[in-house]
């Protein structure tokens, strides 16, 4: 099972500029870029419906808090067991 991919706004906001240009279609955008067409359009879809704010993202400031403090607690996580198996090491050493 495929990974769903994320991409951010300057890449969405570049993809649909590169499409807008005259005598350039978006399937032939999309194919230079490796994504599908059809996403490409909705992009553009959106870009034209919604003007500047566009690509906002969906979620509120407070789930960005909430995402940014899960990502602290997993490099917390991993440092607390690389220290602990770092004293594990050097206590069967000594004895």
């Amino acid at each position: 099972m495929s990974k769903r991919r994320k991409f951010c706004a300057e890449f969405k906001r570049g993809a649909v500029k590169q499409a807008s240009r005259p005598g350039v279609s978006c399937a032939q955008v999309a194919r230079e870029l490796g994504i599908r067409d059809s996403l490409l359009t909705r992009w553009k879809r959106e870009a034209e419906t919604t003007g500047k704010a566009a690509f906002g993202g969906t979620g509120s400031p407070r789930d960005g808090e909430v995402a940014r403090i899960k990502r602290e607690l997993a490099r917390l996580t991993k440092e607390r067991d690389s220290l602990r198996e770092a004293a594990t090491f050097f206590a069967k050493g000594s004895s």
